[in-house]
């Protein structure tokens, strides 16, 4: 008798558990919604503010590989740095020694005029990406390479007035 007793009692204690659990993930699972909801808003209303203060996101899609041409730069380019003046007053010549490669979208307008003759415009494009990296100290070239890339993508594309030029990688970087 008492293990039927003890039996009733575990059963009910087990129902009121699923019906306060039950109870307990509709008011979490509602005010969950309402949370995520608050939150949407708020990041919409952020990225609206930032769109209104002129800062434009760079919208970047996505190339397939298919319709990716590839230009590397012939010689490896050996650029000075900026003179520095070290702690004792005298000056140092730091150098930036890297192998450029230029990304370009077989699709975007300006390929066809370009795309297909850049080694005819390699001094140009050198020169874009010499002004840019001298500009530079040895720190600078060091810890901000990203920027330096993005500096010679958007001069490279003024250059030909075009965008059919979406990246420009180092490889073999070295900084003396």
């Amino acid at each position: 008798m008492k293990k039927n007793l003890i039996s009733i009692i575990i059963l009910a204690l087990l129902i009121v558990n699923i019906v306060l659990t039950a109870i307990m993930m509709f008011s979490v699972v509602g005010a969950s919604r309402k949370t995520a909801a608050l939150v949407d808003n708020i990041a919409t209303a952020l990225n609206l503010e930032l769109a209104a203060d002129g800062e434009e996101e760079a919208e970047e899609e996505a190339v397939p590989m298919s319709d990716i041409a590839i230009y590397d730069i012939t010689d490896k380019m050996t650029i000075p740095l900026k003179v520095e003046t070290n702690a004792e007053g005298q000056e140092e010549q730091h150098y930036f020694i890297a192998k450029v490669t230029l990304s370009m979208n077989t699709k975007a307008d300006g390929y066809k005029d370009y795309g297909e003759t850049m080694a005819d415009r390699e001094s140009l494009i050198k020169s874009e990406i010499t002004d840019v990296i001298q500009a530079c100290t040895l720190d600078e070239a060091r810890n901000n390479q990203d920027q330096i890339r993005e500096e010679i993508l958007a001069r490279i594309q003024t250059l030909f007035d075009s965008k059919f030029v979406f990246n420009v990688s180092f490889s073999d970087t070295m900084i003396q």
